[in-house]
């Protein structure tokens, strides 16, 4: 088994490294409960040889395998200083992202420890933080640019990321209000088939938006705030005509609107405003022969000043790992066919 007293001497034409965790931390924090982390580790480099005896872990194996392993371990140490846990999913994630890395599919100087660190939010005991690198840079984005568009498939946390970001902005007195917009546009459906009054028909259609605010504010104070016009979620024709001025402006499921409602709600930007846009062109719900808004943007606006596009992929998914397989799997299929 892994833990074992000994470990072997490296054969020629091996490496090994030795990695000494610090007395203050406890073994189960790096290596995880029943040792869960450290088969995690152990899967991602099944041709590597890894033992622990009391405190320190050795590595044996190919020069390449045992030097990821050591700067493995190196990240995941940075991130428990923090007082953050590793979790498996953390670990499975900075492997794949030193692994980028190392075969140069990493264009940028970020390491795990900087992804997993990064702090949004903290609300009722809970902190949001980007888990990808992709996630990482799309946060980094907002900061930076007036207008961000993310776009990538489900699960790749684009709404719920700049919906934390609108918060933290509001909570910071960076703007004076939120402002959560959708198209009127649903899957299957549509919303005069609906039953009831036209607020009731719109309600359960703008509830994700609804349910990402319960995660990030006290519940109590969101009716509060709603009616104070502090937070707005209204459907996107509800944007026509205005101006927003000291607002963050979040418009999700953007593939869903078209070249005219697009053009229609970038120009409500305003004075110290910031707008982000998200969407996933591999969904569009629109009336057959209807362009995607969010599709054509791309073509108009890519390379404008202070326009940044961050594109999300099945890997930077967050949910249950057979979403990204799903995701993958489909676009496989479209691949095939041609769609």
């Amino acid at each position: 088994m892994t833990q074992t007293p000994t470990a072997k001497t490296p054969a020629p034409g091996q490496a090994r490294a030795r990695f000494t965790v610090p007395a203050k931390h406890p073994m189960v924090t790096v290596l995880g409960s029943g040792d869960s982390l450290l088969r995690v580790i152990e899967k991602a480099f099944p041709a590597a040889d890894i033992h622990v005896r009391g405190n320190e872990i050795s590595a044996t194996g190919s020069a390449a395998d045992v030097a990821l392993v050591q700067r493995l371990f190196d990240e995941m140490m940075l991130v428990l200083r923090t007082g953050q846990p590793m979790t498996e999913d953390a670990v499975e994630r900075s492997i794949a992202m030193l692994r980028a890395s190392e075969n140069g599919g990493a264009d940028g100087p970020e390491t795990p420890a900087d992804v997993l660190t990064q702090n949004i939010l903290s609300s009722r005991g809970r902190t949001i933080r980007p888990k990808t690198l992709n996630q990482k840079r799309y946060v980094d984005a907002i900061d930076k640019h007036t207008i961000v568009f993310g776009i990538g498939p489900a699960g790749t946390g684009k709404t719920y990321l700049a919906m934390a970001k609108a918060v933290q902005a509001l909570q910071s007195k960076q703007v004076n209000r939120i402002i959560l917009t959708r198209p009127a546009v649903e899957a299957g459906e549509r919303l005069g088939f609906l039953p009831g009054t036209l607020y009731e028909k719109i309600d359960p259609y703008l509830r994700p938006l609804y349910d990402a605010l319960h995660d990030m504010l006290d519940p109590d104070s969101i009716p509060r705030l709603m009616a104070a016009g502090t937070i707005e979620v209204a459907p996107l024709a509800y944007m026509r005509g205005r101006t927003l001025n000291d607002a963050f402006i979040i418009l999700d499921e953007a593939q869903n609107t078209s070249p005219e409602q697009m053009k229609m709600f970038l120009t409500r930007l305003g004075f110290e405003s910031k707008i982000v846009i998200t969407g996933d062109i591999t969904q569009v719900d629109l009336p057959g022969g209807t362009k995607s808004g969010l599709r054509q943007v791309q073509d108009i606006l890519e390379g404008l000043d202070d326009v940044h596009f961050s594109r999300l992929t099945s890997q930077d998914v967050v949910r249950h790992k057979l979403v990204g397989r799903i995701v993958d799997a489909y676009e496989q299929y479209d691949s095939r066919n041609g769609t």
